[in-house]
Formats: structure tokens, sequence, C-alpha cells
């Protein structure tokens, strides 16, 4: 006798915020190796973009520009930030089209959800460039009032960052498993990112801040561990293992928080939408769920 209740991977019913990490962890090991090796490409090309920016603005070991440099420091932040969630929207949108297999297992469609893969590069550039122009402070105030300018643009990034990426993440999947166009996507993203408290936005960025809590631990603890046994001759060496040491983590964090986003997209449908309980239906009468799993355009 098959389960109804749990036909596929993934729960098919509301989560905790706990399980959804759970599931994202499961839908990055169902597409395995391609998710990572896309992820480590990705992750080479954000670093081989970043690191003359960060000679340009003169980064030490402690991820801190040249006194001189701010504007530049600025300039690196803001491309940072747009490399980083457009990796991880791409990522989302190649993760997605697992997302029917791991929820409904046996009783998924058979024609597999589309590539889509102009709509995902669309997602992943507007979403960068949102999330980017977050750290537009960088560019102004520290050229005029020096390092306190820094402070001052990092409290205003920090206060903006979380309200341009938390409500535009699900975007990505969204026009994989929903099959929206990208406009109607964000709009979609942001409506389900609202809901219940603006329960999707900050679980998103929860996911997001622990991963880099964790991110930054390794690249500085890795950068402490070398100097323990050789001095740096110079900046540049530091921005190379530092980049070495971003390249390594980022393969394995993007495509976990793009997993993430599609986990916490079908979840929030789940839970806003009873998906699961018209899946549900859709399987005990040997309905294709297709229709089910699209929303109406």
């Amino acid at each position: 006798m098959r389960d109804l209740t749990q036909p596929g991977s993934l729960p098919l019913r509301p989560l905790t915020t706990g399980e959804l990490l759970d599931a994202a962890v499961v839908l990055l090991r169902m597409r395995g190796w391609r998710l990572l090796v896309l992820g480590f490409v990705i992750a080479a090309a954000e670093q081989a973009l970043l690191f003359p920016l960060r000679r340009l603005a003169d980064i030490d070991s402690r991820y801190l520009p040249a006194d001189d440099r701010l504007v530049e420091f600025g300039i690196l932040v803001m491309v940072g930030l747009f490399t980083e969630v457009a990796a991880i929207a791409v990522l989302g949108g190649v993760a997605a089209r697992q997302a029917p297999r791991a929820l409904l297992g046996w009783a998924a469609p058979s024609r597999p959800r589309p590539h889509r893969t102009a709509s995902v590069v669309t997602v992943a550039v507007i979403t960068g460039l949102i999330c980017g122009l977050t750290a537009w402070p960088f560019l102004f105030l520290p050229q005029s009032i020096g390092w306190a300018g820094i402070v001052l643009a990092i409290i205003m990034t920090v206060m903006a960052w979380p309200f341009a990426y938390g409500p535009i993440g699900m975007a990505a999947p969204i026009v994989v498993t929903d099959e929206l166009n990208p406009f109607r996507a964000f709009g979609r993203s942001i409506r389900l990112s609202t809901r219940s408290g603006l329960r999707g936005l900050w679980i998103r960025v929860m996911g997001y801040v622990t991963w880099i809590v964790i991110r930054y631990g390794l690249a500085l603890g890795t950068l402490a561990i070398i100097e323990l046994f050789a001095t740096s001759p110079s900046n540049t060496v530091d921005n190379l293992i530092m980049g070495g040491t971003w390249l390594i983590v980022n393969t394995l964090i993007y495509p976990t928080l793009g997993s993430l986003d599609v986990a916490l997209h079908l979840e929030t449908r789940m839970r806003t939408e009873g998906l699961d309980i018209a899946l549900r239906r859709a399987i005990h009468r040997g309905v294709a769920p297709d229709a089910v799993l699209g929303v109406p355009r």
C-alpha cells in the first residue's frame, strides 16, 4: 500500500523552521553533484570578478580596506552582494526542477519541470541588482566622513538588506515550479514571503545570516591558521587565500541556500494555499498533479 501522506522525500505538510533546513539538505542531496559542480563554477567566476576589486580596495586579512580606498570598498560590497544573491537564485532555479520528485516521489509528474533558463537568469540578475543597491551608502558616505562613514554605511545597509533579500527569494523557484514569467514571479514571491507575519521573509534572512556567520568564521579561521606558520608577504597573498577559502565554502553554501528557497516556496504554498491537501486529492484520484503544482495564469 503506497503512503499518500509521505509519497516523497519531503514531508507533504507544513514544516517547522528546523524541518525546512533539513528539507533544503534533502533537495541538495537529490540534485547532488549537479548543484555542487554548478555551485563551484559560479563561485569560481565570482571570485575571479571580486579579486581585482579586493586589490583595488587594498583589502587586508581583516577584510578591511585601506584608509584612502573607501569608495573602492563600497564598489566591492555592492558587487559582492550582487554576485551572491544572483548565484543563490540561479541555483534555486536549478534545484526547483527536482522539487516535484522530492515532494511526490512515485506520484511526481512524468514530465520534468522545464529548465526556463532565460527566466531564471532574468530573475537572478534582477534580484542581484536589488540587493546590491542596498549598499549604495558605501559610495557616498565614506568619502566625505572617513571611517565613521563605513560604520554608518554598514548600519544603513544592514537595515535595508533584509527587506530586499527576504521577499524576492522565491522568485527563481516560482518561475520553474509555478511556471510563471519573471515579473509575475516577483509579485508572487513578495505575496508568499509576507504571509503569516512575514514568516517566509524572516526564515530566508535567518538562513542567510546563519550561513554567512559560518562562512566568515571558516574564512577568518583559515587565515589565522596560516598565519601561525607563515607571515603573509602582502595583501595580494591574503586576497588569494581569502578567495580560495571563499570559493570552497561558497561551493557548498550557495546550493544549500538555493535549495532552502525551493523548500520554503513549497512549504509556504502548503501552509497558506493548501498545496499538500490538493496534491493528496490528486494522488488519491489518480490525477496528474501538474495542474496542482502550477498556478492560474
